[in-house]
């Protein structure tokens, strides 16, 4: 993480976006709320660090060392229709779909895996340095956070790292970056420890807009007083135009409409 002084941290990020206290500086960048479509459940033992769709179904990774697990989900229910556990020793993270394979990061095994999409057998891994966050992809690039201000770029054939987009918001880096999704050629990120999405320009790595969720699913209805249940999975169905939203141990999993505050 990049130290204090030069960074806009999680907490920062809070207090500025969800008080409505931006500022003159940061007057230029939108600010949206959200109208729940609909509501689903979702595992509360899931410790959710990856979300996405493929092919119209939805996956999710889990974490905590020896928890671990890729699953494919029923979307009304929340059933758990298909499941792979990762090694017993890692801390699984964050996810995406990339052909017919699936991606998934460690947290600091330093290690990532590569799934067969329809069976889930793990065909390989690839190597990384520093710690695994959240997965995206498009067409063009896999994008990894690792918990900083910056987004890695991998070649998706070679999972080989070709260069670091610094993600900022008015020339400040922001950092804490976690769960990533590709919705619309826009690089979507929970703000780890907020209730905020950013909106990032996958092109010069500049915020373009903030989701203030915070009232989506206060604490005291998220069914635990653990300090880890906060937002975290982003999904977005391409097909339908459908966006998704979750978090650690949460009961619920929402359909949500973005909708621009008034003068932001």
């Amino acid at each position: 993480m990049l130290k204090l002084a030069t960074t806009v941290t999680a907490t920062a990020l809070s207090a500025l976006v969800l008080a409505g206290a931006c500022g003159a500086a940061n007057a230029a960048i939108p600010v949206y709320g959200f109208v729940v479509k609909n509501t689903y459940p979702h595992d509360t033992g899931a410790f959710t660090q990856g979300l996405f769709f493929r092919d119209g179904q939805l996956y999710e990774t889990t974490g905590l060392t020896g928890r671990s697990t890729l699953r494919r989900l029923d979307l009304k229910t929340g059933k758990v229709l298909q499941k792979a556990d990762l090694p017993p020793n890692v801390f699984g993270e964050g996810s995406t779909a990339v052909g017919n394979n699936i991606l998934g990061l460690t947290w600091q095994s330093k290690t990532g895996y590569v799934f067969d999409a329809k069976t889930f057998a793990m065909k390989g891994s690839f190597p990384y340095e520093g710690e695994g966050w959240g997965l995206a992809s498009d067409a063009k690039y896999v994008y990894m956070s690792d918990g900083s201000a910056s987004i890695r770029v991998l070649d998706p054939a070679s999972l080989k790292e070709l260069k670091r987009i610094q993600v900022t918001a008015d020339g400040k880096p922001i950092d804490s970056l976690n769960e990533l999704e590709i919705v619309d050629g826009e690089l979507y990120a929970n703000v780890w420890g907020t209730d905020v999405i950013a909106r990032i320009d996958p092109g010069s790595g500049k915020v373009t807009g903030w989701i203030d969720l915070s009232n989506l699913l206060p604490r005291d209805k998220r069914g635990t007083s653990s300090a880890d249940a906060v937002l975290n999975g982003i999904a977005w169905d391409g097909k339908r135009k459908k966006l998704y939203v979750t978090g650690k141990f949460w009961p619920k999993l929402f359909e949500i409409e973005l909708v621009r505050f008034e003068g932001r």
